[in-house]
Formats: C-alpha cells, structure tokens, sequence
C-alpha cells in the first residue's frame, strides 16, 4: 500500500525522501532560532572559529549555533529545516485561523473543510465532553468478536477507519507493470519498531517496560481496572512480540525483490486458511480482483499460525489497544498525554508537548493538505521562485548526464540506457499541476474524533478505489508546504514541494553558492536514487527491471561497501553506532547529490569570477550551505532511536561523512593530507 515520505515505503521500495528529523505530533499525525542568512543563506555567527574546517567541518560551519542554542522542549531536536517549517507553519496557522472564522464559506467548499477541520481540532471543551463516545460503536464491535472469522471480518473493518492490526492491505503500484494498481497484502500488526520486541540491550528492555505501561495507561483511560489493564497490556505485548519472528527487519525491506510476490487470490487462501481474504477484501470495499502482491508471505503464514494459538479473548484485547492507540491524539486530553509520555518522551526524548495550535496545524495540513496548500503556494513560492528552481533542477540534470558517461565502474550499454532514464525522470516542483479533491470527504464543527474518522475512511477508500486501475501519475505524495523531497522509483519522478524550496535551502536573493550548496545537494540527492542499488531496479517507466550487468552490479558493490563501512563507524556512544547497511542507500545518495551539485556550480558565472563573499571563496559557501542544511541539535534518546529505526544518517554525519569523501572539499579548505576530514579509502561512486 502506498504511504508518504519518512520511514514509510512505497510498495517494496522507500521513497527515496531526503528526509529531515522528525518531530513527534502525536499518532494523528520544533526556542531557538536556526541561524539563517546573514549573506545568502550563511550565517558567520553560527560558526565555530576555534574549529578548522579540516577538522570538522560541521562543527566549523554550526558550532556557534550549537553552543548557544538550547532544544525547546517540546522539541526531540532542533536545527536548519524544522526552522523552516516553523516559518511554514505559521503561514498555515493565519492561514487556518482565518478559515475557521470564516462563516460564509460554502459548505462542502475547501474553505469551510479546512477551518471546520481546524476548529474541531482546537475545541478541547467538545473533545473532552464527548470522551470515548465516537469510539463506542467499535468498541462493540470489538466486543461482540467470538472466533477467528469475526476477528477477521472486524479487523477488515478497523481497516476501513485508519486502524492496523494483524496485517496490512491495500493497493500498490504494480513493481512489474508500474501502469496499474493492484491489491497487497504485507507484513504489519507492530507498534513498534521489530526489534524492540526482542532485542536484548538495557535500552530495548527500558522500551519494551515503558511500553507494557504506556498500554496499561490507555486501557485505564477506557475505564478498565487497573489490575486487569496491566494484563491486558502483557496480553498485547505477547501478541505482537509473536508476529516478530516473521517480520522483515528495515534493512531487508531496502531490497524491493523481498517485498514482491505476486500470486492468486486461491494461492494467497492456501498460506492462511484461517484468513477468508475473499470476504475480507469484499469487507474492505476493494473491487473484484484475481491476483495480488502478496509482500510478505512468510508473515502471512506466520500471522495465521498464531490465529489459532492466540486466544480471542487476546485478540479482542489487541483490536481494542489499536483502537484507542491509532485515535489516540483526537481524543480527551488524559488518551494524549498517555500517548506523548511513550511516543515523544520515550522514544524521542521530549519533555513537553507543542501547543495544542501546532499540533492542529499538523493534523489539518495531514489531512487537508493540498486544500492548504493552494493558499501556502500563493503566499510563499512566486512564479520567479519556480522558474528558478526548475532552472536549478535543469541544471543538475544536463551534469548528471555529462557524469554518467564518466563513470569507471558502469559499463556503456548500462551507462546508454541509463542516460534514457535520466531523460524520462518526470520533475515536479512546488505543487501540484492538478489539485486533489476532497469532496467526499465531510467535514464538521466536531467532535474531532468524528472529523478525524471520516478523514481516515476518505485516504482509505481513496486507496482501495485504485486496485485494478492506472496508475495516476500526476499525483504527489506530499503536500506542498511539506519541507522534504523525494524520489519514487515507480514513477521515475523527483519530487520538491514548495515547502523545502525555502530560505536558506533555497532563494531568489542566495548566489548560486549558497542555493547549489543547500538545494541543489537535495535535488542531486533524490535524482541519483533513481541509478543506485534500489533505482537501478527499475527502468524508465518504473517497471522493476534491473538494466545492469553483473559487473556494474559487482563494481557498485565493492564502492557501496565503502560507505557502509564508513557510517558504521560512526557513533554518538561506544553502545550505539549507525548500521551502515540501513543507511548507505541515503548515504550514497549524500555523496553522489552533493558530487553533482558541486559540477553543476562550476558551471556557474559565479564560480567562474572566484569572487569571494565575506571572506569565503565561492567553494568555501558551497560547502558551508551544505553543512548549514543539517545543522542541527537533538536529545541522546532521539539519537538513539533514529541510528535503530532510520534510513537516514543523523546531520552530522551526512555532512561529516559526505564531505570527507570529497577531494574539491580539501581543496577548497587547503586541507592536508592528515587532517582528520580527508578519508584515507575514500568513497566514490559519482
């Protein structure tokens, strides 16, 4: 099924997104001021002058903001790009405050479903005098389950409203006919990250504690006993510590031919008879159909073994936890502190929850985002901006080409065939060209939880419509004042909302050193997804296809291992180290972006003139704009869940790790062989 951006996948492949830390806003859904722009997107005072650049160019370039800046707590960290969407952010928030005084809006109109949304949301008096009322239907439901085909059948159910249990479903993009949608089933039926659930260092026994408490805290919160919820809470951590065995670990979803298994709806029926998928998928709404992807089989036949060694009364429990842990965020204020003091304090580190204006914003802007973002676009990304950065984009593209036919390691009919698909790769920038309707969606004054159900059952039966169709290939998988970007694999497309094409990533007022730097590091990035170990997997139209010989494979291998083995030698404590294997897809991503971006400055006026700008050469504020992207400071417990949980590397490591590999870095610097940020095996692919 396809999802969005950070952490999530699309279909077997992750969106190759670039990605920034993110904060938590609770399961509906960063103070300190980052230093911007003093000149062109950098700022002297952020710097650190008792640092070498050779050194450590992080610290160079961010040390000054560091020692003066302290992480707001409501905050897990802080830095460049949550910066920018706090800037975003309070464009939505005028944006919505207006909207949802606004009563002449039409009914039905974007206008009125957006301040609707919003005011809901905003109305705590409502939230907490309807309590678990609009949650009482399915709690009956949930109620009347009494064997495995009624579990089944409730769990399709819960389905349809936003909530996972057991297994996911959905449709996806084709991976071998990237043309049409079809049904998937996966693994799914976790809250948490697998290894939680059986690792056996102090940090996941910690977590595993906390979470047994955090479950027993939202039964309570039903008006369970607190005896008889502390075993409820064992009941659902046994229950879902038993799908563990036959889950996939992130790094094995890195590889797409694990996730793509297409088969019958007769074959699907023979690895878990105890599943009527007919009936279930007939209860989703999905249309009728003969063959699907199923992602994960081995989860499926695990997941029907512990039907029948599960007791119902446990299963019965599990829906119940799933419920209430997936609605949590919309219900009364006691449902949404249980959830922050595990999900943002727990896992991430935080002490105190974003006001409740923030967290409406998010939720609005997560349902509602491209009805926002019409107004967004017309406040915040002009005309100029979008010629410039599609001028930009351009740019990258035509180096990219001209680098291709250099490449020791890629052979020429791969490097031919590669350059078609460089040609193909579909642009989008800003926004959307066709805006998404809701018009199905109903939206009114409250309760929230209502507006945040109907919205759920909207992105459900707008997924299962799909099955069997085209594939609309105009559509984007984030809202535009979303400060992220991305490649799919599927449509061959990079994609940059207007949200990240912001100062200081990205301005009309930056020299090209600057926007090169920081933007065009972000456009490199997600282009070269698309002829890594994951892009080179599909072909131009997005069709799973590997266009490679065995010896471009072997030779991408032996410089992929480089990476790996540089970023597991990063760490923040002796006891936790970045998994190399994890990250080095956006590792690699990194490198070959930044290699890019810094041919394509070459070409420019600016770095030809070598003028420089407060004492840096144009060299020098290339590098420093990128190093200024990741700036950022963040909580050790953060840190300690992004290394296990995350694709991407923290900030100081993709700007440390990147600019170590790169000779024009040394170069600019006047760096020594011997200083610490010139690698010895240094890394090349790009």
């Amino acid at each position: 099924m396809r999802s969005n951006f950070i952490l999530r996948s699309v279909g077997a492949v992750a969106l190759g997104a670039l990605a920034f830390t993110a904060v938590y806003h609770g399961p509906t859904a960063v103070g300190a001021s980052a230093g911007v722009a003093a000149t062109g997107g950098i700022n002297k005072a952020n710097f650190d002058p008792t640092c070498k650049a050779c050194d450590d160019i992080y610290q160079f370039a961010n040390g000054g903001w560091i020692a003066k800046t302290e992480i707001p707590a409501k905050y897990p960290s802080y830095g460049t790009l949550t910066a920018i969407s706090e800037r975003n952010r309070d464009v939505l928030h005028e944006t919505l405050e207006a909207a949802a005084k606004d009563t002449s809006a039409a009914p039905g109109s974007n206008e009125q479903k957006i301040g609707s949304y919003y005011k809901a949301c905003m109305n705590e008096a409502s939230i907490e005098a309807a309590g678990i009322m609009p949650l009482q239907p399915e709690l009956a439901r949930i109620a009347a389950v009494s064997d495995v085909p009624s579990l089944i059948a409730e769990s399709a159910h819960l389905r349809t409203i936003g909530v996972g249990s057991l297994f996911n479903s959905g449709s996806t993009q084709d991976d071998k006919d990237s043309s049409k949608n079809i049904a998937e089933v996966s693994q799914g039926g976790l809250s948490l990250n697998r290894d939680y659930y059986t690792g056996d260092d102090d940090r996941s026994k910690s977590i595993r504690a906390k979470y047994v408490d955090y479950i027993a805290s939202q039964f309570v919160n039903l008006g369970d006993d607190s005896a008889v919820a502390a075993t409820e809470a064992q009941s659902v951590l046994a229950t879902e510590t038993a799908l563990t065995p036959y889950t996939l670990r992130r790094v094995e979803l890195r590889d797409p031919a694990l996730s793509y298994h297409p088969m019958s709806l007769t074959d699907l029926q023979a690895l878990a008879p105890a599943v009527d998928f007919k009936g279930y998928f007939a209860a989703l709404g999905a249309p009728a159909f003969t063959t699907l992807n199923v992602a994960h089989p081995n989860f499926i036949k695990g997941m029907n073994a512990q039907l029948t060694t599960t007791s119902i009364a446990d299963w019965k429990t599990y829906l119940r936890f799933h419920l209430v842990t997936t609605y949590a965020g919309a219900l009364p204020k006691k449902f949404v502190d249980s959830s922050f003091a595990f999900f943002g304090t727990v896992l991430s580190g935080t002490t105190e929850q974003q006001p409740r204006w923030e967290r409406c914003v998010s939720a609005t802007n997560g349902v509602l985002g491209e009805a926002l973002g019409q107004a967004y676009v017309a406040r915040n990304f002009s005309p100029v901006a979008k010629a410039r950065s599609l001028e930009l984009v351009n740019n990258l593209i035509a180096t990219l080409h001209d680098d291709i036919k250099t490449l020791p390691w890629m052979s020429v009919p791969t490097q031919v065939y590669a350059e078609k698909k460089l040609a193909a790769i579909t642009k989008k920038i800003g926004y959307p060209n066709v805006w998404k309707s809701y018009a199905a969606l109903n939206v009114t004054d409250g309760p929230y939880a209502t507006n945040a159900a109907a919205a759920r059952t909207f992105f459900w039966n707008d997924d299962v419509r799909r099955i069997g169709k085209p594939v609309d290939r105009a559509e984007w998988g984030m809202s535009p004042p979303t400060v992220n970007a991305y490649y799919n694999p599927a449509n061959n497309e990079i994609v940059f909302p207007a949200g990240i094409l912001q100062t200081p990533l990205f301005s009309d007022k930056n020299d090209d050193a600057t926007n090169y730097g920081a933007a065009g590091a972000v456009i490199g990035h997600e282009m070269t997804h698309g002829f890594d170990d994951q892009g080179r997997q599909y072909d131009a139209a997005g069709n799973r296809v590997d266009w490679w010989t065995a010896a471009d494979v072997k030779n991408f291998d032996a410089r992929k291992d480089c990476i790996v083995n540089e970023y597991n030698a990063f760490g923040i404590a002796p006891d936790a180290h970045e998994d190399g294997k994890l990250v080095t897809g956006e590792a690699i991503a990194d490198l070959g972006g930044l290699t890019i971006a810094y041919k394509a400055f070459e070409k420019t006026a600016q770095f030809k003139a070598q003028k420089k700008i407060d004492g840096y050469t144009p060299q020098q504020r290339f590098f420093i704009a990128y190093a200024t992207v990741w700036q950022e400071k963040a909580r050790e417990a953060f840190e300690r869940q992004q290394i296990k949980t995350n694709e991407h590397p923290l900030g100081k490591f993709r700007v440390i790790g990147t600019l170590s590999n790169m000779p024009e870095f040394a170069a600019a610097f006047k760096c020594a062989a011997s200083d610490k940020m010139v690698r010895k095996d240094r890394c090349q692919i790009w």
